[in-house]
C-alpha cells in the first residue's frame, strides 16, 4: 500500500509524547487516529475518538467503530498514566487501573486491530515502555506494567511474525513534557541528579521518542520484531537516578 494511505492509529496522543508520534505520522502522509480519554488541548494532524481506556467495554466499543471506519496498518500503544508510591502508601484499585490502561488497553487494541493488518498484509506494532522497568524506587507498579507489556511485545512478536507484523518496544528516559517539569524544575537538586545520571547531559525530548517509533513503523524495518529500544540518553547503560 502506499504511504498516503496508511493509517497509524495512536492511543494517547493528545498528549506530549503521543501528540509528537502523530506530528511525525502525519508529516509523512500518514492518516494518523488519536485514541484518547480527551480532545487534545492544541490542534492535532488527527481524527480523534475518546474512550477511557480504562474501561475494557468502551474501549471494545470504539475500537468496533474504528476498525469498521479504517484500515489501521499502524498500532503505538502509548496511552498511560504514572504512579509513584512506595509500598507501604500503595493503592491496590490504583495499581488496577495501571494494569488496565497500559496491558489489558494494548492487548486490546491489539487484539481489535491484527485482523485488519492480517488482511492487508503486513502491520507494525510498537508499545511505549519505560526505562522504569529496570528498577527506581517508587516504581514497583509502573516497572511492573511496562515489564508486562515487554513480554507481550516479544511473545506475539513470535506469534505474528509470518503475518508481515511486526511488535516492538521504545522505552524512554526522563523526558521533557509538563510532567515532569512540574516534578523536576529547571535547576532543582532533583533535576541536577537525574541530569547527573544521564550520560548525554540533558533531558529527552517527545521528538526523541517519536523518531524511534518512526524507525520501527518504517517498511523498511520488516527484519527487525520483538525488540525493545531504549531512548534514555544512556541512563540504562550507567547508574541512573531518574
Amino acid at each position: 500500500m502506499s504511504q498516503a494511505s496508511t493509517v497509524s492509529l495512536v492511543t494517547g496522543a493528545s498528549g506530549a509524547i503521543g501528540g509528537a508520534i502523530a506530528r511525525r505520522l502525519a508529516a509523512r502522509g500518514h492518516e494518523v487516529i488519536n485514541l484518547s480519554l480527551a480532545p487534545p488541548a492544541e490542534d492535532l494532524p488527527a481524527i480523534t475518538y475518546c474512550a477511557d481506556l480504562t474501561d475494557q467495554a468502551e474501549t471494545a466499543d470504539m475500537l468496533a467503530t474504528i476498525v469498521a471506519r479504517h484500515r489501521v496498518r499502524n498500532l503505538v500503544n502509548n496511552a498511560g498514566f504514572t504512579y509513584v508510591p512506595r509500598l507501604e502508601d500503595l493503592d491496590l484499585d490504583r495499581a488496577r487501573s495501571m494494569f488496565e490502561i497500559h496491558d489489558r488497553a494494548s492487548l486490546q487494541c491489539m487484539q481489535a486491530l491484527v485482523p485488519g493488518m492480517r488482511a492487508l498484509g503486513e502491520g507494525r506494532i510498537v508499545s511505549i515502555g519505560s526505562r522504569m522497568m529496570l528498577g527506581r524506587p517508587g516504581r514497583a507498579v509502573y516497572g511492573m506494567v511496562k515489564a508486562g507489556l515487554l513480554g507481550m511485545t516479544r511473545s506475539l512478536a513470535l506469534e505474528l511474525a509470518r503475518d508481515g507484523i511486526t511488535v516492538n518496544m521504545v522505552s524512554p528516559g526522563p523526558i521533557e513534557t509538563d510532567l515532569f517539569r512540574a516534578n523536576h524544575p529547571p535547576g532543582a537538586p532533583q533535576t541536577e541528579a537525574v541530569l547527573a545520571g544521564l550520560p548525554v547531559g540533558r533531558i529527552g525530548t517527545p521528538d526523541d521518542v517519536a523518531h524511534a517509533v518512526l524507525f520501527f513503523l518504517a517498511a523498511e524495518s520488516g527484519f527487525v520484531t520483538g525488540q525493545n529500544l531504549f531512548v534514555c540518553g544512556g541512563g540504562s547503560v550507567g547508574t541512573a537516578v531518574f
